[in-house]
Parts: C-alpha cells; sequence; structure tokens
C-alpha cells in the first residue's frame, strides 16, 4: 500500500464518517424530535422501551446519543433506572441499521439498464436530488431532507474510496497474514474494541470493516471477533457523556458497557464452544458487506433476546458494583426542578425545550407561591413567613439564572419556527416572573415594617388594601395560567384587569390624600401604604408583559408597548367586555 492508497483510504474515512453525521442530523431535525418526545411517554413495559430504542437510534443514526439521551432522562429524574434500560437494549439494535444502508457499497456490478442498481449511479442520483432540495427548497422539511440525501451519498463515495484504497491489499501477504491473526478471537475482540474506541462510533468501525471486506481477503473467523470487540467498544463515549452525572445516571451508562461485555462474551463462548465441538464449515467463508451487517445485526439481537428478561437483574448488579455513598450535607444543593436542565439535551431541542417549559411552570409556581405567603403577612405577620419569603425570593433567582442560561444555550441550535416561539416566550417570561417575586419580597418588607414599627392602618385602608390584593391574586393567576398551560382566553383577559389595577391605584392614593387632610392617616402610615399600592401595581405589570408576550407571538406582532397602545386605544368589545366584569368584582366602595 503506497501512500496515494493511505490518503485514499483516510479522505474516504473522513467522508464516510462525515456523511453518517450529516444523514443522522437530517433524520433527526425530520422525525428524531417526534421519536425524542415519544420517549416521556415510556412505560415500565420493557418491549415498548425497546422498541422506543431501536425507533429513535435508526433515525439519529447512533447507539450512543440514544443512550446519553436515556442517561439524561435519569440525570435529570423523568425516566426510572430500569425504564433506561429497555432503551439501551434497543439502541444496541438500531445502530445495526447504518450497516445495513452501508451494504449498499456493494451494489457495483451491473451492465445495460442494472447500471441503475449501481453504487455509483445511487450515489449520484441521491446527490443530485440531494443538493437542489438543500440549496433552493424554501421548506425546511425539504431542506433536511437534501440533507438526509447528501448524508448518504457522502457515506457512500466515503464506503467506495475506502474500498479503492484497499483494493491492492487483497494481494498483499503482509496484509493477509496480518488480518489471519484477527482469528484469534482475543486478539480479534482487542482490536475492535480499540478501534471502536479511537473512533468513537460502533457503526462507523462496522463501515469500516465493511470496506475492507471488499478486499475478499476478510473471512468469517476473522470477522466474527471483530463484530464482538466493537461492541464493546462503542460504550465508551457513553460511559464519558456520564462523568459528572447522578448516581442513577451513571448507573446507566455502567448498564450500557455490562450489555455490550455481556453481549461479546455470551455470544463468543457459546458460539466457539460449539465450534470446538463441531467445527463450523463457513469459518473460513469471504465476508462482503452485506454478510457483515447481517452478522452485526443477528449478534446484537441474540444479545438483547437473551438479556431482555434479566433488566431488573441487570439493574441490581450495577446498584451493586456503583454503591450509593452518602453525601454530606454542606455538598448538597437546593432542590429544584432546574435538573432538569441536563446539558445532554442541548443537542436534542424539543427535549430540552420541553424540559425548560417544566421548569418555567415551576418558577411560576414558586413566584406565586411566594406573593401569596408575602400578603398573608400584611394580616398575620410571623418571623417564620418573613423568612420563607426569602428563602423563596434566592430559589426563584436561581431559577432565573439557571433556566436564562439553558435557553440561551438551546438558541445556538437550529430551532423550528415553534420552538423559537417557546424559547421566546420563556425568555421573555423568567425576567417577569422574578421581578414579580422581588415585588412580592418588597410586600413582605412592608409587612415586617407595620409589624416592628406597630402601625396601624385605618379601617378604610384595609378594606381598600384587600380590594387590590384580591384584583392582583386575580390578574397573577390568569397570567400564570396563560403562561404555563398556553390558554389565549387567560391572556386576552390580563390587560383589562390590569388597567382596571391601575385605575384602583390613582383612586387609592387620591383617597389616602384625603384622610391624610383629615387627619385620619399620617405620613408614616402614608410611606407604607403607597409603597404597597406600588408593589401591587408593578406586579399587574409584570403580569401584563407575560400575557402580552404570548397575545404577540400569536398574532405575530413583536411591539409590547404599540400593542397596548392600540389595545387599550381601541377598546374593543372583548377589551371592554372583560374589563366590566373585573370592574364589578373588584370597586371600591
Amino acid at each position: 500500500m503506497n501512500v496515494l492508497n493511505l490518503i485514499g483510504l483516510l479522505s474516504g474515512l473522513a467522508l464516510f464518517l462525515y456523511g453518517i453525521s450529516l444523514m443522522g442530523d437530517g433524520l433527526s431535525k425530520v422525525a428524531g424530535d417526534r421519536l425524542q418526545k415519544v420517549l416521556y411517554q415510556l412505560t415500565s413495559n420493557p418491549f415498548k422501551g425497546i422498541l422506543l430504542g431501536i425507533g429513535v437510534t435508526a433515525l439519529i443514526q447512533s447507539s450512543s446519543a440514544t443512550s446519553v439521551m436515556a442517561i439524561g432522562f435519569v440525570n435529570s429524574g423523568l425516566m426510572q433506572f430500569h425504564e433506561a434500560i429497555s432503551i439501551i437494549l434497543g439502541s444496541i439494535v438500531g445502530t445495526s441499521i447504518t450497516g445495513w444502508i452501508v451494504s449498499l457499497s456493494a451494489l457495483n456490478q451491473g451492465e445495460g439498464i442494472l447500471m441503475v442498481f449501481s453504487t455509483t449511479f445511487i450515489t449520484g442520483v441521491l446527490a443530485v436530488i440531494g443538493i437542489f432540495l438543500y440549496k433552493f427548497s424554501k421548506k425546511p422539511m425539504q431542506n433536511h431532507l437534501g440533507s438526509i440525501l447528501l448524508g448518504l451519498a457522502v457515506l457512500l463515495f466515503g464506503m467506495n474510496a475506502m474500498s479503492s484504497a484497499v483494493t491492492p491489499l487483497r494481494e498483499n501477504p503482509a496484509f493477509i497474514a496480518l488480518l489471519t491473526r484477527f482469528s484469534n478471537p482475543l486478539l480479534g475482540i482487542l482490536v475492535g474494541i480499540v478501534f471502536t474506541a479511537i473512533i468513537q462510533s460502533s457503526a462507523a468501525a462496522v463501515g469500516i470493516l465493511q470496506a475492507l471486506s471488499m478486499t475478499g481477503t476478510l473471512s468469517f473467523a476473522e470477522t466474527y471477533p471483530i463484530i464482538l470487540g466493537i461492541a464493546v467498544g462503542g460504550a465508551l463515549p457513553v460511559l464519558l457523556s456520564a462523568t459528572g452525572a447522578s448516581l442513577n445516571a451513571r448507573r446507566t451508562a455502567l448498564i450500557h458497557l455490562m450489555i455490550d461485555i455481556f453481549g461479546a462474551v455470551f455470544c463468543g463462548a457459546v458460539f466457539y464452544a460449539v465450534n470446538a465441538a463441531h467445527p463450523f464449515a463457513f469459518m473460513g467463508a469471504a465476508m462482503n458487506p452485506v454478510r457483515i451487517a447481517a452478522l452485526n445485526t443477528v449478534f446484537r439481537i441474540v444479545t438483547v433476546l437473551v438479556l431482555t428478561p434479566f433488566i431488573r437483574t441487570l439493574g441490581k448488579l450495577a446498584c451493586a458494583i456503583m454503591k450509593e455513598k452518602p453525601e454530606k450535607a454542606a455538598d448538597t444543593e437546593p432542590a429544584g426542578d432546574w435538573d432538569l436542565l441536563d446539558e445532554r439535551f442541548i443537542s436534542h431541542p424539543a427535549i430540552a425545550i420541553e424540559q425548560s417549559r417544566i421548569v418555567v411552570c415551576s418558577m411560576a409556581a414558586h413566584t406565586q407561591a411566594n406573593l401569596e405567603v408575602a400578603v398573608e403577612l400584611l394580616h398575620d405577620y410571623s418571623e417564620e413567613g418573613f423568612r420563607e419569603v426569602q428563602e423563596l425570593e434566592d430559589t426563584v433567582d436561581r431559577y432565573e439564572d439557571k433556566i436564562g442560561t439553558y435557553l440561551v444555550r438551546i438558541s445556538s441550535s437550529e430551532l423550528t419556527q415553534l420552538q423559537n416561539e417557546d424559547l421566546y416566550r420563556f425568555l421573555h417570561a423568567i425576567t417577569d416572573l422574578e421581578r414579580i417575586s422581588d415585588h412580592a419580597t418588597n410586600i413582605s418588607e412592608n409587612a415586617k415594617e407595620l409589624h416592628d414599627k406597630e402601625i396601624v392602618l385605618s379601617p378604610d385602608a384595609l378594606e381598600e388594601l384587600k380590594v387590590m390584593e384580591a384584583a392582583v391574586r386575580e390578574v397573577v393567576t390568569l397570567a400564570l395560567r396563560a403562561l404555563t398551560e398556553q390558554d389565549p382566553e387567560s391572556a386576552h383577559m390580563v390587560e383589562p384587569l390590569e388597567e382596571l389595577i391601575d385605575n384602583l391605584s390613582d383612586e387609592m392614593k387620591n383617597r389616602h390624600v384625603a384622610r391624610l387632610q383629615k387627619g385620619l392617616c399620617t405620613l408614616q402610615h402614608g410611606f407604607v401604604f403607597n409603597d404597597l399600592i406600588t408593589n401591587f401595581e408593578r406586579i399587574s405589570d409584570h403580569c401584563s408583559n407575560i400575557a402580552v408576550a404570548m397575545i404577540e407571538l400569536e398574532q405575530d406582532a413583536f411591539d409590547t408597548h404599540n400593542y397596548v397602545d392600540n389595545l387599550i386605544a381601541r377598546k374593543d368589545e372583548e377589551f371592554s367586555r372583560y374589563f366590566q366584569k373585573f370592574a364589578d368584582m373588584y370597586h371600591l366602595d
């Protein structure tokens, strides 16, 4: 093999790996997100889990990526440990599908009309159609389809380049002697493990083995142990992905390695034991891409069939190997749903955004709880309640930091229009939620001042505050329902109530000035009272921001102030109806 052949082999390998990546990315964008979301509905039924693992892996063309997703689900608490095992079993079978795609490269023979079945013809057609869809179509789905076809064309072209580069080796005595050594099971398995660990892809390792088989010098005896080793080497990327994850997530990664090792040991031991007793006639048979694809698939199916009844046992064994250690209290972080924002999901936007939605809803619940506790302090103050408000405020701040950082990272991915809208809504909402919590904290401080200084508001002022409190509770409930349940009707009800709260605020301030002039209240009363009204009014403003952002997305209009100004200026029938409804509910006597 000369230098040109070596360069041809390496360039073919580079194109082959890039083709797999390009095709997998395109498949994931076309249908992968749908299957990824189905993983949320996984039950404890192992059969369903295996089928899902096969389906997702077949689409994203990577068993490692599927296992990494499963690890992410376990790490964030969305999936039970034993449920992830069935997903991993399915991914082990699903990754063998790539070998069947690669086997198309064996279609090189034929003349006349049969030329349409040759790799050269198929690669050319795929490339032409793919580049046309990718460059000239304005529809995202067709762009992704073009990416899939281009990836497949590049994969096949790379495969042919590797095959051409190794063709001279069929007559090379040193190469033939080297292959003969691989018939030693232990050496062949070791070669498969090391090679797969280096290129980080079991599907690619099988593809390269298929390219070598085109020399006609690779026999079954040499291929079989390498296939076993490739399975074990494919677990390395999964193990690396679990670094820093929770204990159960690390156990899930260990399960992947255990399954691959068991499959190699079991299938190897049974096969070679039977062969020793009754030698197989096909051990010297020449292998080709189709036969290698079939061998790889059969080996993986056998592994899964044998291990499926022992899913629980595998889980117990992993727990025994990785025992739980008591954690020091000082090392633990305050509990929060932000653990759902797993970095492993960043490359899968559909899952990452769904996780973000769950955490935003949790942040909204904490924000509303903070307001409820703060308002209650106005009527029944306690130091315990005051501390609870401060703790909730710290939690909401952490939510904003965690979610904001995560959403910005998601934004660097290629997103659909709907995903971009979700991202905009969440980014917009978390700032307003944090500000609502800030004003709840201010209210708690007002309550503390009233308690510590023994300030007693007049009966009229207290009655007015109760009306304002009820209206603000209502507007917060509507805004958060609109956000968490994506309820457009609730969103449209927020602005009329927000304007009513503004009117109530102005009227309450005027009434308080009148009480000051009559000597019924003091300036000290006035400062606290005005602070409370201002905080309530600001809370309703932030509720308006949340609702208006949702309405903007619904109407494809992104000018908040212009929308609100036009809405109030129009005073359309819907706005007036809601405004009157709330005016009847919340009014000052």
